[in-house]
């Protein structure tokens, strides 16, 4: 206990986490729960073309094990990366809840039967057991695998680990992929969370913005000079 108390003293931006999911979860949970709602269903032509592939249910549940890791990883290495990182998720989390509560909204994308009987569709059944088709604008799953990878791609320890930094855009990725492949959304969610993201990333990870912008100008004005 001793120990514990004191890595808890030295770490105390860890309190971060159970004080915002004391906010969150509860606000979610009633989201979820609440009865007699008239949900806004979110549909664009370009998810009908959209396969279902229930082996992308293994990048959707890496999702989490990912999320876990980049944030203890920042708290242990980087503080003030990790406070960067979690200002962007929270803030993106809580504009989330207020655009569920003004505009409930929902999919009617999820098959009915599948075409296959394996033990990856078994688990996408298991997910839709879990997880209701609705309050589903902007994703939180792709915003936060985004934030994630920030989180890593940021990380002043691996500043020039470029291997991890590339697994890590793999991961987000496929996370990002997932949600459409397993129809737990739509283009207009996963369109709706980059935005956001977008919008986030300057604000948030002012430097790294700077110096990106830094960067294209220099590469643009080497491109003039060599044509």
């Amino acid at each position: 206990m001793k120990k514990l108390r004191t890595f808890l003293a030295e770490n105390r931006s860890i309190w971060l986490i159970p004080l915002y999911a004391a906010f969150y979860l509860p606000c979610f949970f009633l989201l979820e729960n609440a009865e007699g709602i008239k949900y806004h269903i979110i549909h664009m032509d370009i998810d009908d073309h959209i396969p279902f592939c229930e082996y992308f249910i293994v990048f959707y549940l890496i999702w989490f094990v990912y999320m876990i890791f980049t944030v203890v990883y920042c708290i242990f290495t980087d503080k003030q990366n990790f406070y960067r990182s979690f200002t962007f998720m929270a803030v993106g989390m809580t504009i989330f809840l207020i655009i569920s509560y003004i505009y409930p909204n929902g999919l009617r994308l999820r098959p009915v039967s599948f075409e296959r009987d394996n033990i990856f569709v078994d688990m996408v059944k298991q997910l839709y057991e879990i997880d209701t088709p609705t309050n589903v604008f902007p994703s939180i799953h792709v915003y936060n695998a985004i934030g994630g990878h920030f989180a890593i791609a940021f990380n002043k320890k691996l500043k020039n680990n470029k291997p991890v930094k590339a697994l890590s855009l793999i991961i987000c990725i496929g996370i990002c992929a997932s949600t459409l492949f397993l129809k737990q959304h739509s283009v207009f969610d996963v369109s709706g969370a980059v935005v956001l993201a977008l919008i986030m990333y300057p604000i948030i990870f002012r430097e790294e913005y700077r110096s990106f912008i830094v960067m294209m100008k220099s590469k643009k004005e080497k491109r003039r000079a060599q044509a």
